[in-house]
């Protein structure tokens, strides 16, 4: 036992050494020209060799079986009515395949990306209004394995008017950079997106969080890319509407999404730390008694 336990902690320190040690920003360059080069073979083998690595690639759902790149198979589309979306009123849905990081109501602005890890929700988002928006509100960190589906849609119907874009840095978000480099999220690329809905006291707020090796967000909202190449405005002004499961937009490489929602939410049934959800499963519905025990 005292063996296998020395060997599982020698190669967590090796993926953290690789994967964080390396000159970050070089290898997501460097990654971001590769997964686009046009080649059949070249693409074959990359996924072949990937599969090697993630045993839970599951290409059986994408809408097509042949991706001219190794970037057209990362942010690939699913068949029609792979990810179902819960029609219920009050149910916000998850935006994306992923495992369930943290999660819990805040205790005021203060959050956790991982146990003994606190940080501010000020250094995640530089917005004064929304870090008091989401005061003891719900939150849930949604991190997207390399290997999974990529795009990310609605929880709920909504109006998207602007997005925030912090540039940063490209540090790994696996669970093993999550325990040894505090506040990794507010040191990362990420996008601040709030969705804005008919209910003026409540909201939703996704935060998405960009990764080493092709660190770089798609939003349909917006002309371009977000990545380490944008050096335009910091707010992004934009007017698009979404129904509930609508395609927000797509990770060109596996990272998060933390999702905040105000005090009248609560978290539903299975959600929880180390769980798999599913695009369109339920993760949070309206609950008034939320708001009201916040208040007394």
């Amino acid at each position: 036992m005292v063996a296998l336990i020395r060997n599982l902690s020698q190669q967590e320190q090796l993926n953290f050494l690789l994967t964080n040690r390396i000159p970050r920003r070089f290898a997501t360059r460097f990654m971001g020209w590769f997964s686009g080069i046009e080649s059949k073979w070249l693409t074959r083998l990359s996924v072949a060799l990937w599969q090697q690595f993630a045993d839970d690639l599951r290409l059986d759902e994408a809408r097509k079986s042949e991706f001219s790149s190794l970037r057209d198979c990362f942010i690939r589309q699913l068949r029609d009515g792979a990810r179902p979306i819960d029609p219920r009123e009050g149910i916000i849905v998850s935006p994306c395949d992923a495992i369930v990081g943290e999660c819990g109501r805040m205790s005021g602005t203060t959050l956790f990306q991982a146990k003994g890890f606190p940080y501010e929700l000020a250094d995640l988002i530089p917005d004064a209004a929304l870090q008091h928006r989401y005061r003891d509100g719900i939150f849930i960190t949604l991190r997207l394995k390399s290997s999974m589906y990529h795009r990310f849609h609605a929880p709920l119907a909504c109006d998207v008017r602007q997005v925030t874009y912090i540039s940063g840095d490209t540090w790994n978000v696996n669970p093993i950079a999550l325990r040894r480099i505090e506040k990794l999220y507010c040191k990362n690329e990420r996008a601040v997106i709030e969705l804005h809905t008919e209910a003026p006291d409540s909201g939703i707020c996704l935060v998405a969080v960009a990764a080493i090796l092709v660190a770089s967000i798609r939003l349909h909202c917006l002309n371009g890319v977000l990545d380490m190449h944008y050096s335009g405005p910091q707010r992004l002004g934009c007017s698009a509407h979404y129904d509930k499961g609508d395609e927000l937009g797509y990770f060109q490489h596996g990272s998060t999404i933390i999702i905040f929602a105000t005090a009248d939410h609560a978290m539903c049934e299975g959600i929880e730390t180390g769980n798999r959800v599913n695009m369109g499963q339920a993760l949070l519905r309206k609950d008034a008694r939320s708001k009201f025990e916040q208040s007394h």
